[in-house]
């Protein structure tokens, strides 16, 4: 069932990228995925629908949750990686403040590899950023924070 669920993952990252405009070549190098298989995903062919359900309910978690899911399903940080980055359903704002002891523990648990240190300083890609707040959750100085961007 895992492999069936990670189709889905990849079936709703592919519509994603199409809708951004993406040709099915490009779609298929960024999932590591044949551009056969994604002719038959945006053409809705040999797809089990319950796999996509289950792959859209997971989108729908909270970030830690999605991003816990992706990783026991998909089980290729590389690939879980993207998958995310494309199907996340929301855009975050990185905040470090001035506190940061530059411990260096965040860019550790950061699975979406969005955190560097930059002289002593944590410097968080917001762009990257994932939003599952484990950075925030677990920074010994309360120095980051994870802010959902709202659009009007």
């Amino acid at each position: 069932m895992p492999k069936h669920i990670e189709s889905g993952l990849k079936y709703l990252a592919a519509v994603k990228l199409k809708e951004q405009g993406e040709n099915q070549q490009k779609i298929a190098e960024e999932l590591d995925i044949d551009r056969s298989t994604v002719s038959h995903y945006l053409n809705g062919r040999n797809l089990s629908w319950n796999s996509i359900d289950v792959a859209k309910t997971i989108t729908d978690l909270c970030p830690e949750d999605f991003l816990t899911m992706v990783q026991v399903i998909v089980q290729d940080h590389g690939k879980a990686r993207k998958i995310l980055k494309i199907c996340k359903n929301h855009e975050f704002e990185a905040k470090v403040k001035d506190s940061c002891i530059g411990c260096g523990l965040c860019v550790g648990l950061c699975f979406m590899k969005s955190i560097a240190l930059v002289s002593l300083k944590a410097q968080i890609n917001s762009r990257h950023c994932c939003g599952c707040r484990i950075c925030e959750n677990k920074c010994p100085t309360n120095s980051i924070k994870i802010l959902e961007i709202e659009y009007d």
